[in-house]
């Protein structure tokens, strides 16, 4: 006894020709099928180059579109054909012409031969296990559908909303439980045969004519009535992707397919020349014998699917723009932000740089220009600093930095000064550490030469934005973690909350601070901010400044750094 193989082929000929000489000259007869929109000298050409093989027939054609009735009475009549004239046939193993033998012909007989009344053949109910990716599940038995999903998807659309709108529902066929799996099966001959001899089988094939993609169901279904020994997979390697399109084997995956230890692959990229030649060389039979166990490669297409749907995280590719939310990370990787420890601090840029080992750089969103560190005009993957430039995308402009330096963590300065744009892209973003120093800004205007007046007004407008800010950095929805002090609690004590940034900055480096940064001049500012009240300004995220009491830092205890004034 042996196994014979059925071929339904609609491209790639030459190919499929290949496949059906190897099956042949191992002494397992083909059937093969050819897809009736095939022009005739192609499937001329295909007989003649087959013409010598006595064990290879051609069956009547079909036309085969996806998810119609051909594929399933294509099905039918080659197989038919296979047991009227092969009745040394035991098992029947349905292919495609883009399919590939992965292993000898000799050991897919032997492990068949080791199961003589077995059907391979994946067959799942419809309403316990959720087989379909997208699409219809239940409502492809009990809707009709004479329209081509693909050429004729308007019709397609509109007759399955008019059935719903209506209660249409059609009715099984009685003693039918409908099942759904992979259409490339291999059956016993005495499976087969009854379901093609099958007394209702007119009445049968009518309903499944109108059941869409019906070479997913009808042999699924119909085995379940007739098999007393049914494997529910399938001995062909065939992958799909998360939109339910199959998955292709290129050259690069000769390796991956050996793994796999499957009789059968599709679906084989017709110009895969090395997988061709490799699997269907006569000198195969050191390989050890396996079960077949797709599932030992499932881990990389998992992996492949992921990586297709959700990208890199925070890489944002030409081809790829993600719906909002729908990014894998809205950046590569953490970054810290600074508001308002510039203003309370001289040279912190400096101080930082070198007690984090971070790259410090100031007001990149400044609306002069990108203040990247050291000053540099030009940054890592080619960023420059001209705000049109990086206000024609200022996300963009912030994930390619953060992606491009990827390894080294980036700090920068933000205050209300600064374009605000990206504030809620920052405080959602579960990479950002925001340090808030409420009310820094105040500080330079304190030491600025200016006319009263005009600094009251900036105050004003910089107070607005910065409790725009503050709102939005208090959400509930925010994940970026966020410190928030006020000027007079930090500047009382403003050792630890240095240190805390410093640990979360690098919380391997264990570093406890030897050395400050230099606090600004604050001689005054309580008088400052009571002036502002007296000009109609109401300062109040300064914290309690005293009038004539000007804030003084804290003791430092012994042992401990002490703040430089």
């Amino acid at each position: 006894m042996t196994v014979g193989f059925v071929m339904l082929c609609h491209t790639a000929l030459d190919r499929a020709a290949q496949v059906a000489r190897h099956w042949a000259e191992g002494d397992c007869p083909v059937v093969i099928h050819v897809d009736r929109r095939v022009a005739a000298a192609e499937f001329a050409n295909l007989q003649a180059e087959l013409s010598d093989l006595a064990n290879v027939r051609f069956s009547g054609r079909h036309a085969c579109e996806w998810g119609t009735w051909g594929i399933v009475a294509a099905s039918q009549e080659a197989a038919t054909l296979m047991l009227r004239d092969f009745p040394e046939v035991r098992h029947v193993y349905l292919a495609s012409g883009s399919c590939l033998p992965l292993r000898p012909i000799a050991e897919l007989r032997s492990y068949l031969d080791e199961r003589p009344k077995t059907d391979f053949i994946e067959s799942v109910t419809t309403e316990d296990v959720g087989w379909t990716i997208g699409g219809l599940s239940m409502e492809r038995f009990t809707l009709r559908f004479p329209f081509s999903w693909r050429k004729q998807r308007l019709f397609f659309d509109v007759y399955v909303w008019l059935q719903r709108k209506v209660g249409f529902a059609r009715k099984l066929p009685s003693g039918l439980v409908p099942h759904l799996g992979s259409q490339w099966w291999c059956l016993t001959r005495q499976t087969l045969s009854a379901i093609l001899d099958h007394p209702d089988r007119d009445r049968i094939d009518r309903y499944f004519q109108k059941v869409w993609i019906p070479d997913e169901s009808y042999f699924q279904t119909m085995v379940r009535q007739v098999s007393g020994a049914v494997e529910s997979r399938s001995l062909t390697l065939s992958k799909f992707d998360f939109q339910g399109k199959p998955h292709i084997f290129y050259d690069d995956h000769l390796q991956l397919l050996r793994r796999s230890d499957c009789f059968v692959a599709r679906k084989i990229w017709p110009h895969a020349d090395k997988i061709y030649a490799a699997f269907l060389s006569e000198d195969r039979g050191r390989q050890p014998a396996a079960e077949p166990n797709p599932g030992k490669i499932d881990r990389l297409f998992a992996k492949a699917v992921e990586r297709r749907t959700k990208g890199r995280p925070g890489l944002y590719m030409q081809s790829r723009f993600p719906n909002e939310d729908w990014e894998n990370g809205r950046t590569a990787g953490p970054y810290s932000v600074f508001s308002g420890f510039a203003d309370v601090f001289e040279n912190f840029e400096i101080w930082l740089s070198k007690a984090s080992g971070t790259r410090v750089h100031g007001h990149l969103f400044a609306k002069d220009r990108v203040h990247f560190a050291g000053g540099e005009g030009c940054y890592n993957g080619a960023l420059s600093d001209s705000v049109a430039i990086r206000d024609y995308n200022p996300k963009g402009f912030l994930t390619n930095l953060i992606w491009n330096t990827r390894g080294e963590q980036q700090c920068f300065q933000f205050g209300p000064e600064d374009d605000q744009s990206l504030a809620w892209f920052m405080a959602l973003d579960g990479n950002a550490q925001i340090s808030v120093i409420s009310g820094a800004w105040a500080v330079p205007l304190f030491h600025s030469n200016r006319n009263f007046g005009d600094i009251r007004r900036e105050a004003a407008q910089l107070q607005k934005v910065e409790q725009e800010f503050l709102s939005i950095l208090r959400s509930a929805h925010v994940k970026a973690r966020v410190r928030i002090w006020t000027l007079a609690d930090f500047v009382e004590n403003p050792m630890e909350p240095l240190q805390t940034i410093i640990d979360e900055i690098g919380p391997r480096q264990g570093r406890r601070l030897t050395e400050a940064p230099r606090l600004a001049d604050l001689s005054g500012f309580g008088q400052f901010l009571q002036n502002l009240r007296n000009q109609g300004m109401q300062p109040v995220l300064m914290g309690d400044f005293p009038v004539n009491d000007d804030p003084k830092p804290a003791n430092p205890r012994r042992g401990r750094p002490y703040l430089v004034k």
